[in-house]
């Protein structure tokens, strides 16, 4: 499926767990960024331009969770832990150093565990409004891991997703954003998961794994964690108050907190210029 041109050159890269499309747009350091649940590099497509304007190699990929256009490989662990792994493969894979994770959502969740597992490739860390500690899912969501083990559940899920009045209830992706996502946007996000059985095997996989024993081990090690950490975070977030901000944000030896105002979870949908600002300002001005 076709992604925002925004987002750059369509690539593909071969990983232990299988084959991972990515964007990849402008030169310098390196910047990943690590979308989250039944959604995919469009959520970027207003965040990447400028960040590459700004001097930096902006790499966009699909990751497995429900959104992505190639399945991996059906032994592939997509466990959270297994796919912090795979984006520490990511890295490694195109020798990517010094990089800076840009995280969303479930993608918080995710770079969290990886950096207390692999944190060698990783300079820095944004954390847009995200999963944190026993929020790995937060309550309104909690029912989709043990949903997630009845045979079919991932069918239902996506067919129960295809009328656009469900798409702004609060279970669904209502909180995430103050404004509807656009229909194309939408559609890249939702169509994978209704058209394919390989991509609902990989998004039934990942979120029967889900559990807030991840992010809380995390947690604890994120002391010896001496790389900076911006948590740009919404200031009326639903689902991820900023008292969870300013909790995860204490645990960090070097880590600043910068609220967003009117934005909700998605903030790279809803304030993409003021978080392409931050992203930019913290990783730094290249060297030329």
């Amino acid at each position: 499926m076709a992604r925002s041109a925004s987002l750059g050159e369509a690539k593909k890269v071969e990983l232990p767990q299988g084959v991972l499309a990515y964007r990849e747009a402008g030169e310098g350091p390196p910047v990943v960024f690590v979308h989250g649940l039944l959604v995919n590099a469009d959520l970027w497509r207003n965040v990447v331009p400028a960040v590459a304007r700004a001097g930096h190699r902006c790499l966009s990929p699909d990751w497995p969770l429900g959104s992505h256009e190639i399945p991996v490989r059906p032994d592939a662990d997509l466990s959270p832990a297994g796919v912090a792994d795979l984006i520490a493969d990511f890295l490694e894979a195109l020798d990517l150093t010094d990089a800076t994770l840009v995280a969303n959502d479930t993608g918080g969740a995710l770079v969290q565990v990886l950096i207390s597992r692999r944190p060698e490739r990783v300079g820095r860390v944004v954390l847009a409004s995200c999963d944190a500690l026993e929020r790995f899912f937060p309550p309104i969501f909690r029912f989709l891991p043990p949903g997630a083990r009845l045979p079919g559940s991932a069918w239902v899920l996506a067919q129960a997703l295809r009328p656009r009045m469900f798409r702004r209830l609060p279970f669904t992706f209502g909180w995430l954003s103050r404004r509807p996502v656009p229909e194309p946007v939408m559609d890249s996000y939702l169509r994978p998961a209704r058209t394919d059985g390989g991509v609902r095997r990989d998004l039934r996989r990942f979120l029967a794994g889900v559990h807030r024993r991840y992010t809380l081990a995390a947690a604890g090690t994120f002391g010896a964690f001496d790389r900076p950490v911006l948590l740009a975070w919404a200031e009326d977030d639903r689902l991820f108050p900023m008292s969870l901000a300013r909790r995860l944000a204490d645990l960090f030896p070097d880590a600043r907190l910068v609220p967003v105002a009117d934005s909700a979870t998605f903030v790279p949908e809803d304030q993409p210029a003021v978080l392409a600002g931050l992203i930019t300002e913290f990783a730094g001005v290249p060297r030329r």
